[in-house]
């Protein structure tokens, strides 16, 4: 019998090495590790949830180095598969006041993870479900995962979260909307911002337009991020707005996937989606105050600490 988790999360384990200059001069790298749905259910875990991850790992020199991690860290593990290959690298260095990254990801393991690594009943003792169209990106038969657990989940009312995460070296605007397309009409929770999601998949950056288009989806509770400016959070007929506090940063790598596992975290504990966002927005104002996607995600207190500073 399965343990009863808040949140699997379905995705690309990375190795990450990062330095706070840049990499042409950097000759000390911090070793860590990253991936956009692993650092959703990292942020989660440290916001108070249970999470577990379904991946395929690699068996080189950095798989015990991964796994020993995220078993430390409280993820659950059991159902990540092994095998022959090279795990993805990614280098994340500063480069004038931006981040700069060099990524190793061609043919890893993680693009083979397919369908009969898959064990729904694991899927079927979570509370949420989570993946991103980066992660559909990886293969077509990672594409089948996601479509057929998110499928799973929408038969066993298991709420279903979605973060397009376009990025234009990965993936074309067709293609993600192919991603969204196919999996669009299991989503109950959409993440996305209008930096790049909203035009590549809606053709429009719009608030108006991509809320109506969500709606006639049925998705029912959607986070637009509307870049420099702030958070439309739509549940339902409710609607509010969360304006950004705008701070130095220092490495916004991963800040959106930081934001979506603390927001489903609250959401799964009840709160309702403004404070979920205001206590996601301050969890992610933390983890941008540092290097490294997933190693500066705050904890619980921290988070709840500025949340109470911010907002009252």
């Amino acid at each position: 019998m399965f343990e009863n988790l808040d949140i699997i999360t379905i995705g690309e384990g990375l190795v990450e090495l990062s330095s706070n200059t840049s990499l042409k001069f950097a000759q000390i790298f911090d070793k860590y590790y990253g991936g956009d749905s692993l650092g959703t259910a990292i942020a989660a875990l440290r916001c108070g949830s249970s999470a577990g991850y379904i991946t395929k790992l690699g068996n080189d020199s950095f798989c015990e180095y991964l796994l020993d991690a995220w078993d430390s860290e409280g993820l659950d593990v059991s159902q990540i598969k092994l095998s022959q290959g090279q795990n993805g690298l990614y280098f994340v260095g500063k480069k004038e006041n931006k981040s700069d990254f060099v990524f190793y990801r061609r043919k890893t393991a993680a693009m083979n993870l397919c369908i009969d690594d898959i064990n729904f009943n694991y899927i079927k003792n979570a509370k949420c479900v989570y993946a991103t169209g980066f992660v559909q990106s990886l293969s077509l038969s990672v594409r089948e995962v996601v479509r057929e657990i998110f499928k799973f989940a929408k038969e066993n009312n298991i709420p279903v979260a979605y973060d397009p995460n376009f990025s234009a070296k990965i993936s074309t605007p067709e293609e993600a909307k192919e991603y969204f397309n196919e999996v669009s009409k299991y989503v109950d929770i959409m993440f996305l911002n209008t930096k790049s999601d909203t035009q590549a998949l809606f053709d429009t950056t719009s608030i108006d337009k991509v809320q109506k288009i969500l709606a006639d989806c049925t998705i029912n509770i959607n986070i637009i991020r509307e870049h420099k400016n702030g958070l439309h959070v739509t549940n339902t007929a409710n609607y509010g707005f969360v304006e950004y506090k705008h701070i130095p940063i220092i490495d916004a790598t991963g800040w959106e996937a930081a934001f979506n596992g603390a927001f489903l975290n609250y959401f799964l504990k009840g709160y309702d989606t403004i404070t979920c966002a205001k206590l996601a927005n301050a969890l992610s104002l933390l983890q941008i105050r540092n290097v490294g996607a997933i190693k500066s995600i705050p904890n619980r207190i921290d988070t709840e600490k500025l949340y109470k500073e911010i907002y009252g």
